[in-house]
């Protein structure tokens, strides 16, 4: 690497995926993601992210823009021996350069396929055409080589688009080379998860406060997600000093929860069946679960947690009636009096599988996963979770929105979220309850 001029923000890049197999399912670009967080490691944040097919007049216009707003413009794939391998020729092009044949780079393909006992055909010779002016990154193990060009206030980075070749060649380029461009800051992060409250619920009390931060010594960047029954806020701080971003990191989470409470339920990124399993471990309580709409989704995330074996005990899928009162022992006079979806039954189904396997917490879920089977006192998306313990019967019935696998992932997330606030003591009331009449939406 020369010299590029000091004056650029490289505190910022840009990545443009190449390949059209990456636009159509069930491929996903996991090289971005991956450069991403190596990217992040040392200081420097992914303004944007683009896939483009290919066509060389596309990837030629979207790497124009990138290089019009961010000093570092990072592209994998494309770089391959076929015909539709454009990557090279289009930057070439939209920077002025021409192709020249790299002796050396030739060479190694070369070397490559004898060493496994095959001449190499004729097209991996464009795999050595490197745009004039460019350093060529040795590629250990493919035949594409990566190529860092250097232009005024800016470099351009082309990557091989398999990851078994792009991860240890970028790894490489991130340590030896970006590290010292970016210099001494780099980026800290706290996520804070919260469930029980929707977006426009959480913005509205976390916006007077996250506004502020942005005009501190230390800024903080807030952003805000969803999820089925969750929400993320993400806080993003710049230092040189790991202690001081931790510390103003620190005052910011603890700002918000005096204002969230009870609702968020971790400030460290972990997902809430982590959350839950960490509280019944320290109760030394055990659960066991008893699902309809579900089919068993609830079980499965609690037991997604390494060592969950420690607290649960059981699941019972019972979809039908006669599973539900011949396994659980749910009175066939409750179901007929108030339905399959209720309170009274999912109470019942709770207490069923609880007395079954004597624990000391039981979970009952049943609802409408749709797309049929609702009326209008009990629409689709209608579900009722109940948890029992030896002195706490906390149940309460829930309308969710979208499809059938939407529906799936919020009755799951909010029973978890009930077990939570019943281990820990906290109030299952107020924004947390969603009445039949109401929709949650996040």
């Amino acid at each position: 690497m020369t010299g590029v001029a000091a004056a650029a923000d490289w505190a910022w890049a840009e990545i443009i995926a190449v390949g059209s197999e990456l636009l159509v399912p069930p491929r996903v670009d996991t090289n971005s993601i991956f450069i991403s967080d190596a990217l992040n490691a040392i200081g420097i944040q992914v303004r944007a992210k683009a896939i483009v097919g290919d066509r060389r007049g596309d990837l030629a216009a979207v790497f124009r823009e990138a290089l019009a707003r961010t000093p570092l413009v990072i592209l994998c794939g494309g770089l391959g021996p076929t015909d539709d391998d454009l990557t090279r020729d289009a930057v070439a092009d939209v920077l002025g350069l021409p192709l020249e044949e790299h002796a050396g780079v030739l060479e190694r393909i070369r070397q490559r396929f004898a060493h496994r006992a095959r001449p190499m055909p004729d097209v991996n010779r464009r795999q050595a055409l490197v745009p004039r002016g460019a350093v060529v990154i040795p590629n250990e193990q493919g035949t594409a080589p990566g190529l860092w060009i250097e232009r005024a206030q800016q470099i351009v980075i082309l990557l091989p688009g398999p990851p078994g070749e792009l991860k240890p060649m970028f790894s490489r380029i991130a340590e030896d080379r970006l590290a010292v461009l970016a210099g001494a800051e780099r980026v800290y992060r706290r996520t804070l998860r919260l469930c029980g409250r929707t977006e426009s619920e959480v913005e509205q009390v976390a916006f007077p406060i996250y506004s502020a931060w942005m005009t501190g010594p230390v800024p903080i960047e807030t952003t805000v997600l969803t999820a089925p029954a969750q929400i993320e806020l993400h806080l993003t701080v710049r230092s040189a000093s790991e202690p001081a971003a931790a510390a103003r990191l620190d005052a910011a989470v603890a700002q918000l929860r005096v204002e969230l409470g009870d609702d968020v339920f971790s400030v460290d990124g972990r997902p809430l069946e982590v959350v839950v399993g960490e509280g019944l471990r320290r109760k030394g309580w055990r659960v066991a679960a008893a699902e309809s709409c579900t089919g068993g989704l609830l079980s499965s995330r609690l037991t997604d947690v390494p060592g969950s074996s420690d607290y649960v005990v059981a699941n019972a899928v019972c979809y039908s009636n006669e599973s539900k009162t011949s396994w659980l022992g749910v009175p066939p006079a409750t179901i007929a009096d108030h339905g399959a979806v209720s309170e009274p039954v999912a109470m019942a189904m709770a207490e069923g599988i609880r007395r079954r396997t004597g624990v000391e917490i039981g979970v009952g879920v049943t609802g409408i996963a749709g797309p049929t089977g609702g009326s209008e006192s009990k629409p689709v998306g209608t579900v009722a979770v109940a948890v029992v313990t030896a002195d706490a019967r906390v149940v309460r019935t829930y309308r969710f929105p979208g499809g059938r696998l939407r529906v799936k992932q919020f009755a799951s997330q909010m029973a978890l979220d009930m077990i939570r606030r019943v281990v820990d003591g906290c109030e299952v009331s107020g924004a947390f309850v969603v009445r039949p009449s109401q929709e949650l939406r996040g």
